[in-house]
């Protein structure tokens, strides 16, 4: 028997990626640190998925001679991570309240993306379906999603 576990994400502030996740309707379910190997994970999950589909942020400490933490590029090489909502658009108004981007605004009430703080591309989709609604059936696309 196969079962689905969790899609793990390198980080470089975990706090703004919890806050981020937390937009969307994540909650923290664990957290384990090593000092050994100098980092730390944070398991987050929709309410009644812990353990079944959750998300690992993997943060990498900085080195102990104090130098900078690794920078993380291409986030959305390995695609994108999906979440059912119940309502895109006051999902995607949260997000950008808190000052991020929708990079493919919910123009058709279905679909919509966003980027964590990391460029992580997260895909949207509305729980059934909302009738295209202003501002966003008109909202243009911003840069890659």
């Amino acid at each position: 028997m196969t079962k689905y576990l969790h899609t793990m994400i390198r980080v470089s502030d975990p706090d703004a990626t919890i806050d981020f996740l937390k937009l969307i309707g994540l909650e923290e379910t664990r957290r384990m640190e090593s000092e050994k190997g100098r980092f730390t994970l944070i398991f987050m999950a929709a309410p009644g998925q812990e353990n079944v589909a959750e998300v690992e942020l993997t943060y990498n400490w900085p080195a102990e001679d104090g130098s900078e933490a690794e920078t993380y590029t291409g986030g959305r090489n390995f695609g994108h991570l999906a979440f059912r909502v119940d309502d895109v658009y006051a999902t995607c108004q949260r997000i950008m309240d808190a000052g991020h981007i929708v990079h493919r605004p919910p123009r058709d009430g279905h679909m919509a993306f966003v980027k964590t703080p990391d460029g992580i591309s997260i895909e949207l989709l509305q729980d059934g379906h909302l009738e295209p609604a202003e501002p966003w059936a008109s909202m243009e696309n911003t840069g890659s999603w």
